[in-house]
């Protein structure tokens, strides 16, 4: 009997197709899974008017009456400081607040711009940053998510050299130097691309000098997200990682204190 590949293609498409392996993604065995997460502490880097920062009070620590060890602690914290999430009705009014994003807005292929070579303190990252990228890797993917690099993560413990001051309250804004996205960029990516969220290793996607937010308010009026003070930026590659971006679930908060991970195959 002579197999035509016709036939032969049609048998094949005809026999069982094996499920995909999802445990291999978490085993270790597909990929490797990184953490884009600065953890919370007493030293975490909060937007400067945010002058209580995180706050840890020892409920109980050590054993019980009962024989067995016990710990709990209460915390307390705004919600724009460390890495976290900044929901859309952070700068859009009657857009998504936090509880209301939902999974699909937090999770997808990630596309990683990295500006790191050559961002300096009042950096913005411009429309030729992006196609520059997209002639070399491809187009930023529909409902993926756009991670900006500027190197500044590598500061995270140093206070000044982060923030671009050491000063605190409302007399420290003005002296914020630290990269973020241009709006020119945040318009272009609103026109022509369809990304879910954005995020930077900076404190803010808007640059520390900015005066008007206006990557906030691009982005954020078409209900995409933003998350800021991400880490781990240079362990991942410009394409291929998938990210999951899960903050915590505040009715009808602004933001919140965000984990964030991504999975490299």
């Amino acid at each position: 009997m002579r197999w035509s590949p016709l036939l032969a293609a049609s048998l094949v498409a005809c026999q069982p197709q094996a499920a995909p392996d999802y445990a291999a993604v978490f085993d270790g065995s597909a990929g490797r899974w990184v953490d884009l997460t600065h953890a919370f502490s007493e030293s975490t880097i909060y937007w400067p008017t945010d002058t209580a920062g995180f706050e840890l009070e020892e409920l109980a620590f050590g054993p019980t009456e009962g024989g067995w060890f016990y710990a709990s602690y209460a915390f307390s914290s705004a919600e724009h400081g460390g890495t976290h999430l900044d929901a859309p009705i952070h700068f859009a009014e009657g857009r998504l607040s936090t509880d209301q994003i939902p999974l699909s807005g937090l999770m997808g292929p990630a596309a990683v711009v990295d500006v790191s070579g050559r961002a300096h303190s009042d950096y913005l990252v411009s429309v030729d940053d992006l196609t520059s990228w997209e002639a070399e890797h491809g187009l930023l993917p529909d409902g993926g998510i756009l991670l900006v690099r500027t190197g500044w993560s590598a500061r995270w413990n140093d206070r000044a050299a982060y923030l671009g001051t050491d000063l605190v309250g409302s007399d420290a804004v003005a002296e914020l130097h630290f990269p973020g996205i241009g709006a020119e960029a945040a318009e272009w990516l609103v026109a022509n691309r369809g990304i879910i969220a954005v995020g930077i290793d900076t404190p803010s996607i808007d640059y520390g000098q900015s005066a008007d937010f206006r990557a906030h308010v691009v982005l954020y009026a078409e209900n995409i997200s933003g998350f800021e003070n991400v880490a781990n930026l240079e362990l991942l590659p410009a394409t291929g990682s998938h990210v999951v971006a899960l903050p915590m679930k505040i009715e009808g908060g602004s933001g919140g204190p965000l984990r964030i991970v991504a999975f490299v195959p």
